[in-house]
């Protein structure tokens, strides 16, 4: 949270463009290493099928595993478009803009900003985003995380 206020004040004093993002159905992206069973929903049960478990493929809300699996699916996808992680936090991620100025994107859970100087470099980004993960662009940060 103390990263976050400063980014903000950054944002703040340097008058840099700010954009608030959201991941819908977040904990579903992550990918499982595991084999991980369920029992079936009940209203969902196929006659003559009834003694048969489901595995699951991808990530499922509940699951111990789904914020870190997640997370991971962030990660390696927002370095694969040259970002990079500060060793101070790992919600924070940078990268160099054309013009030579950095561009910052700060993650909590399902909740990001991004901001940068260029309202068109953060808009390639936000596509790129959205192409990726179903996401809610929220505009310019209002509130975010009680603040």
């Amino acid at each position: 949270m103390a990263t976050l206020r400063f980014m903000l004040c950054v944002v703040a004093a340097e008058n840099l463009e700010l954009i608030q993002l959201d991941v819908k159905t977040t904990l579903l992206h992550g990918d499982l290493k595991e084999e991980i069973y369920m029992e079936q929903l009940k209203g969902f049960v196929e006659s003559n099928w009834e003694h048969l478990v489901c595995r699951l493929r991808n990530s499922l809300y509940g699951l111990k595993q789904a914020p870190r699996q997640w997370y991971k699916k962030f990660d390696d996808f927002i370095q694969s478009v040259d970002f990079s992680k500060i060793d101070e936090d790992h919600c924070v991620f940078t990268k160099i803009a054309r013009d030579g100025s950095p561009i910052f994107l700060t993650i909590y859970v399902d909740d990001m900003l991004l901001f940068g100087r260029h309202a068109e470099e953060l808009a390639e980004l936000v596509w790129q985003l959205w192409l990726k993960f179903a996401m809610k662009d929220l505009g310019s940060a209002r509130h975010i995380l009680g603040m």
